[in-house]
């Protein structure tokens, strides 16, 4: 489920080898993509909300609008019937499809954060995340301390460093990553560096951890920004 945008792949990644980048494009399709899980019991899990409405915090940048809710009512799934809603984290193409219209887009969800996710925009001052998206979401957020089950066979855990408070989500062998992992040349070298990491060292052994630990159990990454929404591990 998701959009797109096109951007030169030098402007924001940086590092790595000649034989690093070979085979790579000069342009980034930069995607935009939400999950949708349906636990074998209970409601159905939504990971992130991505770029929202028209006016949305996204708008500034991204194509709004997105298609999240046309998606899902392709696939027979309505807002009210959203039992979670975990955010990666609280960037504005992950986060601003969670309000529409000063509202909750899915009012019977508990919306997970990270407690240090939450903190950080809360101490950033007035900002349009803050005052758009988290204070409308009021009384519907669940923070949790690092790693916490959220449905049945769903778990989040917490991966820092492009925020302070990022978070993945595990189900069995697949690792919703976020924005642990943003283009496939980060796979041949986790090295290289995103320019809107808050924290690009933290954020770099992050991505080293979690691709080490999901090749080693032969996983799969599902991934927010990439050409194809899955990509398997060896």
């Amino acid at each position: 489920m998701g959009e797109s945008l096109r951007r030169p792949v030098r402007e924001t990644l940086s590092g790595g080898s000649p034989e690093d980048w070979a085979g790579m494009s000069d342009e980034w399709v930069l995607h935009f993509r939400c999950y949708l899980l349906r636990p074998r019991t209970g409601r159905p899990v939504l990971v992130d909300t991505g770029i929202g409405a028209p006016g949305s915090p996204a708008s500034t940048w991204a194509p709004v609008p997105g298609g999240l809710l046309g998606e899902l009512a392709a696939a027979g799934v309505a807002p009210e019937d959203i039992g979670t809603v975990v955010l990666t984290h609280l960037h504005s193409d992950h986060a601003s499809g969670a309000v529409t219209d000063g509202v909750p887009a899915f009012p019977n969800a508990r919306h997970v954060l990270q407690r240090a996710e939450v903190d950080w925009i809360e101490n950033a001052g007035p900002n349009p995340v803050l005052d758009r998206i988290l204070r409308p979401l009021t009384g519907l957020v669940d923070v949790v301390d690092g790693d916490a089950a959220v449905a049945p066979g769903v778990r989040v855990a917490l991966a820092p460093g492009h925020t302070p408070g990022h978070q993945v989500v595990e189900i069995g062998p697949l690792t919703l990553t976020g924005d642990v992992v943003l283009h496939p040349v980060q796979l041949v070298n986790p090295a290289i560096r995103y320019a809107h990491d808050l924290d690009p060292e933290v954020a770099v052994a992050t991505r080293l951890a979690l691709l080490d630990r999901v090749r080693g159990q032969g996983g799969m990454i599902g991934t927010a920004h990439f050409p194809d929404s899955f990509t398997e591990l060896s």
